[in-house]
């Protein structure tokens, strides 16, 4: 176990949060550490969630040339 915690003291541990928490607040408890943990490890490392792929997809369509849309026969010619 990490830090020389054993099952025991795991369980005392867990117990006393239990008690601390009740069975009710627990998951929302559990839910805003995990993205606090969340939003810590993005902060440190930079990452942002615009830096998804899809994001990526959508601005790269958006930053085409204003003639991409047209037709390939149609580019030059002025009817």
């Amino acid at each position: 176990m990490p830090f020389g915690i054993g099952p025991l003291e795991l369980a005392i541990v867990l117990v006393i949060i239990l008690v601390i928490f009740g069975p009710k607040r627990l998951p929302g408890a559990g839910r805003a550490l995990g993205q606090g943990m969340r939003e810590f490890k993005e902060s440190i490392t930079g990452k942002d969630r615009g830096d998804e792929p899809e994001d990526r997809g959508e601005l790269t369509a958006a930053s085409r040339a204003p003639n991409a849309e047209r037709p390939s026969h149609a580019v030059g010619r002025d009817d």
